[in-house]
C-alpha cells in the first residue's frame, strides 16, 4: 500500500518503505533497517498515543509478543513504547492474511486445511507456554507465509498473571471467533479461550463461514453463549 501524506519517514533506525494496513488503534508499515532487514512495524494512532490506559496495553504486547518466539509466530525486532507515537517492530512476514487469502482461491481443503491446523496448534503451543493468552485469534491476524502460517496482533493479548486491563463493559475480542467464557467474563479466560477460538477459525478456513456467523455481532454473540455450532 502506498505510503499517505504525513506518513513518518522512519522510525527509530528503521526507513519506512509502504503501508501493509491500517485498523482502529494504528498502522503498520513495512521498513528496512540499515543493514537491509525487513520489519513490520506498528505504530499508535496519536489520539491513543495519549491515553496511559492504551499506552500500558501496548506496552503488555510488546512484552507477550517479546515472551513468545516459535516456528508460527513473528517474534519483536526492536520496541519503543515511549516514544511519542509509541512503535514496535516485529519481523516482517511476506505473505496475505488468511482472510485475504480465502477472499482470491476460496475455502481451503486437504493437505492445505491440515498444514493451516497445525500450524496454528504449534503457534498456540508456543504462545500457552509462555504463560499468554492471545484473546484474538481471527483471519486476519493469521500470516499465510510460504513456510506455514504466522499468528500475529497481540494487542489485546494478556500474560495469564495479569489481569489488570480487561475493563468491565469492553468488549475485547471479535465475536465470531470469541470463547463463550470471553464474551460473559473476559477476566477470566485462559489458554482453552483460544482453543476455542482455532475450533471456529479452522471451520472459517474450511467453509468460508464462521459456526456462529450471523449479519449482527450481537447475535454472533448470543449464537456463541447459547447455541449449537
Amino acid at each position: 500500500m502506498a505510503l499517505h501524506e504525513g506518513d513518518p519517514g522512519a522510525l527509530g533506525e528503521y526507513r519506512i518503505v509502504d503501508r501493509l494496513g491500517a485498523g482502529g488503534m494504528g498502522v503498520v508499515y513495512r521498513a528496512r533497517s540499515r543493514s537491509g532487514r525487513e520489519v513490520a512495524v506498528k505504530v499508535v494512532h496519536a489520539q491513543y498515543a495519549a491515553d496511559p490506559v492504551f499506552r500500558a496495553r501496548f506496552r503488555q504486547e510488546i512484552a507477550a509478543v517479546r515472551k513468545v518466539s516459535g516456528a508460527f509466530t513473528a517474534p519483536v525486532v526492536d520496541a519503543d513504547p515511549e516514544a511519542e507515537l509509541p512503535w514496535m517492530a516485529t519481523q516482517y512476514v511476506p505473505g496475505r492474511s488468511l482472510a485475504d487469502h480465502l477472499r482470491a482461491h476460496g475455502p481451503m481443503a486437504g493437505a492445505q486445511l491440515r498444514n493451516l491446523a497445525l500450524g496454528l496448534v504449534e503457534a498456540l503451543r508456543d504462545i500457552h507456554r509462555t504463560g499468554v493468552v492471545h484473546r484474538d485469534l481471527k483471519p486476519a491476524n493469521v500470516l499465510m507465509a510460504e513456510d506455514g502460517p504466522r499468528v500475529i496482533d497481540f494487542g489485546i493479548s494478556r500474560a495469564a498473571e495479569n489481569q489488570t486491563l480487561t475493563e468491565t463493559g469492553h468488549m475485547m475480542g471479535t465475536p465470531p471467533f470469541m470463547s463463550p467464557e470471553q464474551l460473559s467474563d473476559a477476566r477470566s479466560v485462559g489458554p482453552a479461550s483460544d482453543v476455542f477460538s482455532l475450533g471456529s477459525l479452522v471451520v472459517f478456513a474450511a467453509t468460508g463461514r464462521g459456526p456462529f456467523d450471523t449479519d449482527s455481532p450481537y447475535l454472533t454473540a448470543y449464537r456463541v453463549m447459547s447455541e449449537e455450532p
